[in-house]
C-alpha cells in the first residue's frame, strides 16, 4: 500500500500537475483573457502592501530560479566547481535567506487580506486559498532546514534531484528511492507540484505576462514643443470653407 501511494504521489501526480499547469495557462490566455490579471487593491493600507509585495516578490524569485537550479543540473556539472556538501551547505544558506525574506513579505500580504474587512470582500476563495498555501509551502520549506543540517552530506538533496531531473526526462525515478525522506521533504514536494496544478485556475497567472522584456529594451522619450501644439490649428485656420 505505501509503494502503491509513493507511486501515485511521486510518479504519476506530477505529470498531471505539469499537464494542467500548460494546457490550463494556455486555454485560459486562449478563452479568458480579460481574467488575466493581478487584481489591485492598492489604495489600501498600501504600506503594508509595499512592504509586504517587494519582500515576497523578491524572495520568491530567488527560491524559483534556486530551486530550478539546485534540482535540475546534473551532479556532474556542479562537481567541477563545487562539492556535493559544499553545494549542500550553499543552498541551505542562501535559500533559508530568501525563505525568511519571502515568509515575512507574504505573512504581511495575507494578514492584509484577512484582517482588512474591505480588501478581505474584494477578495476571491482562491485568493485566500493561494496565498494560504504558499504560506504553508514557505513554512514547510524552512522547516527542513534543520533537516537538511542533518543530512550534510547533500544524499537527500541527490535524491531530490535525481527525482525532478527523471519526472522532466520522461524517466521516473522508482518512488521507492524517496520512502527514506524526512517527512517535510514530502510535504513540500507534494504541496509545490500542488501550486502548479491549481497555477491556471488563479492570479498566479499574471506570472506569466511580467514585463522582463522592458529591462533590455532602449530607452526613449517622446518630446512636445510649442511650436508642434500650435502648428496645428494655425494650419487648419488656412485651409478653405466649404
Amino acid at each position: 500500500m505505501r509503494d502503491t501511494i509513493f507511486h501515485i504521489l511521486f510518479v504519476w501526480y506530477p505529470y498531471v500537475c505539469l499537464t494542467a499547469f500548460l494546457l490550463g495557462s494556455l486555454i485560459r490566455y486562449d478563452r479568458e483573457q480579460y481574467s488575466w490579471k493581478a487584481g489591485s487593491s492598492q489604495m489600501l493600507r498600501k504600506r503594508q502592501l509595499f512592504w509586504g509585495s517587494n519582500l515576497f516578490h523578491l524572495g520568491i524569485l530567488f527560491l524559483l530560479v534556486g530551486h530550478g537550479v539546485g534540482l535540475l543540473t546534473p551532479s556532474s556539472v556542479y562537481t567541477l566547481l563545487l562539492t556535493v556538501p559544499q553545494k549542500q551547505m550553499v543552498a541551505i544558506v542562501a535559500g533559508g535567506i530568501a525563505g525568511l525574506v519571502c515568509f515575512v513579505g507574504l505573512s504581511l500580504l495575507l494578514h492584509r487580506r484577512l484582517f482588512d474587512a474591505r480588501i478581505r470582500q474584494t477578495s476571491t476563495v482562491m485568493d485566500l486559498a493561494v496565498l494560504s498555501i504558499l504560506w504553508v509551502q514557505l513554512s514547510i520549506g524552512l522547516i527542513t532546514l534543520p533537516y537538511s543540517f542533518g543530512h550534510s552530506d547533500g544524499a537527500a538533496m541527490l535524491v531530490l534531484s535525481h527525482w525532478a531531473q527523471g519526472i522532466l526526462t520522461l524517466q521516473p525515478v522508482d518512488a521507492k528511492t524517496l520512502q527514506g525522506l524526512d517527512w517535510p521533504y514530502l510535504i513540500h514536494l507534494v504541496l509545490g507540484m500542488t501550486i502548479f496544478l491549481i497555477f491556471p485556475f488563479s492570479r498566479l497567472v499574471h506570472i506569466w505576462s511580467a514585463p522582463v522584456w522592458y529591462l533590455g529594451r532602449r530607452g526613449y522619450q517622446v518630446v512636445r514643443t510649442r511650436r508642434t501644439l500650435t502648428a496645428a490649428p494655425a494650419a487648419r485656420s488656412q485651409q478653405p470653407a466649404e
